[in-house]
């Protein structure tokens, strides 16, 4: 791993997540959690979240991918599987604006591991669940 990416995980380690608010949302985690809110999610959350947050999921299935990486993915992820949360996921218009930004976030630091097979796989599981049309949705 370069330095510059090193930087990056202490900072987000540092100032991101809380140790506690990490473990709590961890917590909150599971696939089938996880799989059952994107379901329910994409019409309010957006495409382009789910599809990050998908690549957040195979992400944490890469061996390759460090524990400490994996422990705020889980933990940005069980937050977005709560309902109730810094800004409630049925508030309209923003109510899914507080996990959209934990997602950026651990993207900051997951981005490493987030190569062609993760997107391909995220872009799968999207048609899989939506149909090919939601692919047209993504950046």
């Amino acid at each position: 791993m370069s330095e510059k990416n090193k930087t990056v995980e202490m900072e987000f380690d540092g100032e991101q997540f809380k140790q506690a608010d990490m473990d709590k949302y961890a917590k909150n985690y599971s696939d089938e959690g996880f799989l059952s809110k994107i379901k329910s999610a994409v019409k309010k959350a957006g495409a382009n979240v789910i599809y990050k947050a998908l690549q957040l999921f195979y992400v944490t299935q890469n061996p390759a991918c460090p524990t400490k990486v994996k422990a705020a993915i889980f933990a940005t992820l069980g937050y977005f599987i709560m309902p109730l949360d810094i800004i409630p996921d049925f508030a309209p218009i923003v109510g899914y604006t507080d996990d959209a930004t934990a997602i950026a976030a651990a993207l900051v630091i997951a981005h490493v591991y987030i190569d062609e097979t993760v997107r391909q796989k995220a872009k799968e599981t999207l048609q899989n669940f939506f149909g090919k049309k939601i692919l047209s949705e993504i950046e």
